[in-house]
């Protein structure tokens, strides 16, 4: 008979005196996996070697103290994301705050409390758990708006850069680091409805007749509908850019015909990103256009296509979108001006 995995979380005890050790065990041990180290070292040792969810940590302690354990950890990738909480008799503020600014994420004073311990211990694990969503639901994100890329006979380059160049002018217009952020993330999915349309239509190599015009505008809808309802948020910023990037400030966009402020500021910002990048890269029916000439027909669109504002802003911000098209250039391709 096999024996049961035990999958509770791994906690790291680190602590050069045992009394304090077998306190916190006693705390801890029902709900929790446990490892023992008594100096920095061994723990920094046992952290590489079997990656705790948690690590609670003295301070004082021979060789290393528990600031430099921590402060090592920080500075290994692979280690920096485990909380640690400082479990320590040392009590002045000042203690604290270089406990804080070493990275920890709690500090606990002596003699402990096992009701406080537990709820600590509870809530950064949690916390952990929901960043950990947080990234893959992004990552979620930006593989889908990748895929609608590929089958539109795209690298996925294309949504990195001008997910970028979004950021950069959503800044660049007064929106705050979490907006934009949130800007930089959900604009991947901006055309993720081109996988409801057909590749007959996708790919056709010539110009699309009325017909199949209508039906590739309908992705913009397709990709609401996919992405779905939300009150708020990341998907909630990415539906709105899918259903108006395609808007235009004078009112002769699609699917709804909004002008001016109408449109979204979202959508506003994804178009001007997203057409320059298209026009500045190579695409199987056209060679890219120089830096120069995309700046030109942003102008002449300026007050029809795009908000004028916004055009300002963009290139205002040439600098920093060309870097960024570097960065992420096609393979053999290099930006020109």
């Amino acid at each position: 008979m096999m024996t049961p995995v035990d999958t509770r979380q791994l906690l790291l005890l680190v602590d050069d005196e045992a009394t304090n050790l077998q306190v916190l065990r006693h705390i801890l041990q029902e709900d929790y996996r446990l490892l023992f180290a008594k100096d920095g070292a061994k723990a920094l040792e046992m952290a590489e070697r079997e990656r705790p969810d948690l690590i609670l940590l003295d301070v004082m302690m021979p060789g290393m103290t528990g600031y430099e354990v921590c402060q090592a950890l920080k500075q290994q990738p692979e280690l920096e994301s485990i909380p640690v909480i400082f479990v320590t008799a040392l009590a002045d503020v000042d203690d604290e705050t270089r406990g804080f600014s070493v990275g920890a994420v709690d500090y606990i004073t002596k003699p402990v409390s096992p009701p406080v311990v537990r709820a600590r211990v509870r809530t950064h694990l949690s916390l952990v758990r929901m960043d950990e969503l947080r990234q893959t639901r992004l990552q979620i994100v930006q593989r889908l708006g990748m895929a609608a890329e590929y089958k539109d006979n795209e690298t996925g380059l294309h949504v990195i850069r001008m997910s970028h160049f979004s950021k950069v002018l959503a800044l660049a217009a007064g929106l705050s680091e979490a907006a934009a952020e949130d800007l930089l993330n959900a604009a991947p999915m901006h055309d993720v409805g081109k996988i409801g349309i057909p590749d007959a239509v996708l790919r056709k190599p010539g110009k699309l007749d009325e017909q199949e015009w209508a039906v590739m505008r309908q992705h913009v809808e397709i990709g609401a509908r996919i992405i779905g309802e939300h009150p708020s948020g990341l998907l909630r910023t990415a539906q709105r850019i899918a259903l108006t990037h395609h808007e235009k400030w004078d009112g002769s966009g699609y699917p709804n015909g909004l002008s001016g402020e109408d449109i979204p500021l979202e959508g506003r910002i994804v178009a001007i990103a997203d057409v320059f990048d298209a026009l500045t890269s190579v695409r199987p029916y056209k060679a890219a256009w120089s830096v120069e000439d995309a700046v030109a027909l942003l102008h002449r669109e300026s007050g029809r296509h795009f908000d004028p504002r916004l055009v300002e802003l963009f290139v205002q911000q040439l600098p920093a979108i060309l870097e960024i098209k570097e960065r992420w250039a096609e393979q053999g391709e290099h930006v020109t001006d």
